[in-house]
């Protein structure tokens, strides 16, 4: 990659970890299959903020969900036989997982109670959702990793409207993960870990996507994971494999890069704070959440109801 400018290099700050009496130092399914058996006491993903300025977080092998006050004290809100990923607010109290092992699924915060929203396409089991995002008229677009990647590139990204009808859009992608919406709401960026790049999909008005490019590439170990959009129209990109989120421009051009602290795991980000202009960053292998102040809010997120 050949830059003009320099990306400046910003450091991400702790804004809070995650409380000793949570962490659960034992194994688990999910390490033994995606940690090569490391103890995993926690990891941690899908940042959603609510309206009263709590953020809640998954933690993938123990079923949990949590909610982070803005004084960075946490509460279990629920705990159940799954593996959360994404989550979005579906509407005010109730938020919708991406869970690898149950489909999706919504939660009510005020009770915990977790119940089936999909779970399966024309009766086949998903290969294990990733993550999640409403456009402003209430379609749902959501991938569908599984164990996919280079040696297997068919992970999926499909579409759901509010009237029920799913669509697939893609079914050819080396480990799709992270989701986010052009301001415009004409184009999704999608995050292609294995294939360490973020893939750009035109959103057509006849509802199909066609031209779908290779919109940015990184490199390392582990790429890209959580998206996010600012009002400025720039990508972040957390990307764990680093330790970064690059900041990208409407060119791809890394314009910042957000450096967790040593042995960060910067798997997902979500904007935050006054005017939305902090955007905080689970750190997942660590269980912390990082954060940064930035020059431009993030955009609003929709729900399917209000």
């Amino acid at each position: 990659m050949f830059l003009l400018q320099a990306p400046e290099v910003r450091d991400l700050d702790v804004f809070t970890t995650m409380p000793e009496h949570f962490r659960r130092r034992e194994r688990s399914d999910w390490a033994d299959a995606n940690r090569g058996g490391t103890i995993t006491d926690s990891f941690l993903e899908g940042p959603v903020f609510d309206d009263a300025g709590n953020l809640y977080v998954s933690d993938i092998p123990w079923g949990r969900v949590f909610r982070i006050n803005p004084q960075g004290e946490w509460a279990l809100v629920a705990e159940y036989d799954g593996e959360p990923n994404g989550l979005k607010f579906l509407k005010p109290g109730t938020l919708l997982i991406t869970d690898y092992k149950n489909g999706l699924m919504q939660l009510d915060v005020a009770t915990g109670a977790v119940t089936p929203y999909l779970q399966r396409r024309n009766s086949e089991r998903f290969k294990g959702v990733n993550d999640l995002i409403f456009d402003a008229e209430g379609n749902l677009y959501f991938t569908d990793q599984g164990q996919s990647g280079l040696h297997d590139p068919s992970g999926r990204l499909y579409r759901l409207r509010p009237t029920g009808q799913l669509d697939l859009l893609l079914h050819n992608v080396p480990s799709p993960n992270g989701v986010a919406l052009s301001p415009d709401g004409r184009v999704l960026y999608l995050a292609v870990t294995r294939g360490n790049c973020v893939w750009r999909v035109p959103l057509l008005p006849d509802s199909s996507v066609a031209k779908v490019s290779q919109f940015f590439t990184s490199y390392g170990p582990s790429g890209p994971d959580g998206l996010a959009v600012d009002a400025e129209g720039r990508l972040l990109v957390a990307n764990p494999g680093l330790g970064y989120v690059w900041v990208l421009n409407h060119r791809a051009e890394p314009v910042q890069v957000l450096r967790g602290v040593p042995g960060s795991s910067t798997t997902n980000l979500a904007f935050g704070g006054a005017g939305r202009r902090t955007v905080y960053v689970t750190d997942s292998t660590h269980g912390r959440v990082l954060r940064a102040e930035m020059s431009a809010a993030g955009l609003p997120l929709h729900a399917r109801a209000a």
